[in-house]
């Protein structure tokens, strides 16, 4: 992707990192050459530069999810239906039905997440009589987190005869179903039934996520890659990346294929593919955030432990990546979890010595793990999917564990790398200013108490968490995620300037989006820029 050579940004306020404000940032060769005083700054660019008149506005560095499913959803962003930031549930079969009067009869309509029935005016979900009435001639599927899905009559002639492995189907006393089917392997059936586009379409549907992401300030994202995500998952990526139309830069961690190969899986990764292959656009980072199916506690909801296989199946794998200087970054939510992998890896690292560790997640994490991944270096990744889980999670965990959870300000006093993200597209909307709205307040949508004070953060620190904390996941922190000399031009002008009184965080966007010093979006008051 080429980058603009030389431009002066002014007439704002630009926020650097850790808390500085400056008057202007210099950009040239798709670098930051300085920031500061707008006559310092001037005096550092060649002649020609062209200079962006930001009046009055905010300027940040741009944002990184550190742990979003961006390769996963791309494939079918275009063809999704998103319930993402609605009101109501009115809204979301407005939806539906809109998508079935312009869609051939039979076509699948699917919402695939990003929502939750706290958020809506109903405080619920669509029922299959619903679903009927908004498109009696497409199957429908709508699913909600990885709790459940409900079918409309069209979608459930495809339901098998039995439960699959992994999945269950609600049914009446007559055994007839209800619409509402539960669990991955559940969904993963369902999701299988329907066509997926072409490779052609795939690509396309990528560069209009990444072009989402780009309104919202992202100039950065982490793929944790997930269930579902193989080898030939990553093809339209790599087609758009080629193209050099990749409009965000993307950092993969690369996960094993299915359960019961995990083992092999990794070896044939770490055998054909090495971690920091690519460049600035795209580029493989490490494996993870499923390393053995039978680690993985899913939403952390419901009772779980990690049987012993699963754990040596951890230390075959976590050994194999260690020695091969492979990051590892993995999901954990229950502390038990996070305890059994902490035992294993306080082994490994003695043993051979980890590379670059980290957890996704962690709510509930406990001081007593938190100090011992500090002494392992380990880095945290949080997403704001408790957003829609407080609820849920302190009816189990119990209401002191989840009025801490997470615990932000232990981590941030012990140390220990902060990242920012959204877990999206299935757990959350991509829409990162709800995820820092969540960090600074601690509020969420289900009814739940809001996060003990102690344990929200400033608006400078959510900031410095979605930036140079996350770039911090992708080895990246000393190359982007600050605003600063020689750090990469990705920068966000804001519509609203988040450090003074917003009325709904969640609502702001970017104006004006540069990737490299390239205007990658721009709209309102910036849209002659190019």
């Amino acid at each position: 992707m080429s980058e603009h050579p030389d431009r002066l940004l002014t007439n704002g306020r630009i926020w650097t990192g850790s808390g500085r404000l400056v008057d202007s940032l210099g950009l040239s060769n798709g670098k930051v050459v300085d920031a500061g005083a707008d006559a310092d700054v001037v005096g550092r660019l060649a002649g020609g530069y062209e200079t962006i008149d930001l009046q009055g506005r905010l300027a940040v560095p741009g944002l990184i999810d550190s742990h979003t499913h961006f390769v996963r959803a791309g494939l079918t962003w275009n063809d999704a239906i998103r319930w993402d930031g609605l009101t109501s549930l009115r809204q979301g079969l407005a939806r539906i039905r809109s998508a079935a009067e312009s869609a051939p009869a039979g076509t699948w309509l699917r919402v695939v997440g990003g929502w939750h029935p706290g958020h809506f005016a109903e405080n619920r979900g669509p029922t299959a009589d619903e679903l009927n009435e908004a498109a009696p001639n497409h199957p429908v599927y709508v699913q909600l987190l990885y709790e459940e899905a409900t079918l409309n009559d069209a979608a459930m002639r495809f339901l098998p005869e039995a439960d699959p492995p992994g999945g269950s189907i609600e049914r009446r006393g007559d055994g007839s179903p209800t619409g509402i089917v539960r669990g991955p392997g559940m969904f993963s059936l369902i999701l299988s039934q329907i066509p997926p586009p072409d490779r052609k379409a795939q690509a396309e549907a990528t560069k209009a996520l990444a072009a989402e992401h780009n309104a919202l300030g992202i100039t950065g994202v982490i793929d944790p890659g997930g269930f579902g995500v193989g080898p030939e998952t990553y093809g339209p990526l790599f087609d758009v990346w080629r193209a050099e139309e990749l409009t965000v830069r993307t950092r993969l961690y690369l996960v094993p294929g299915g359960r019961g190969t995990e083992v092999e899986d990794a070896r044939r990764w770490v055998e054909y593919v090495q971690p920091g292959f690519g460049d600035d656009m795209l580029r493989y980072t490490g494996f993870g955030e499923i390393l053995s199916f039978g680690c993985h506690d899913m939403e952390g909801v419901r009772p779980w432990s990690m049987a012993d296989e699963a754990k040596a199946d951890l230390r075959e794998i976590s050994t194999l990546l260690a020695k091969a200087g492979w990051p590892i970054h993995m999901h954990a939510i229950f502390d038990s979890t996070i305890s059994d992998i902490l035992d294993v890896w306080e082994d490994v690292d003695a043993e051979v010595g980890l590379a670059r560790t980290s957890f996704a997640h962690a709510e509930p994490m406990s001081l007593t793990s938190l100090q011992r991944a500090k002494a392992l270096g380990i880095g945290i990744a949080i997403q704001d999917r408790m957003i829609w889980r407080m609820a849920d999670s302190a009816a189990l965990w119990g209401q002191e564990v989840a009025a801490n959870a997470p615990p932000l300000r232990d981590i941030l006093d012990l140390g220990l790398p902060l990242g920012a993200g959204t877990d999206a597209t299935v757990v959350a909307e991509i829409n990162p200013w709800r995820a820092i709205w969540w960090l600074v307040t601690g509020e969420s949508v289900d009814g739940a108490q809001p996060r003990a004070q102690r344990h929200r953060l400033t608006m400078d620190e959510a900031l410095t968490a979605y930036t140079a904390g996350s770039a911090w996941f992708s080895l990246d922190e000393s190359r982007r995620g600050a605003l600063v000399p020689g750090m990469a031009a990705d920068v966000a002008v804001l519509t609203h300037d988040v450090f003074e009184p917003v009325e709904d965080i969640p609502s702001v966007a970017s104006d004006l989006t540069l990737l490299g010093g390239r205007v990658v979006h721009a709209a309102n008051e910036f849209s002659g820029y190019e």
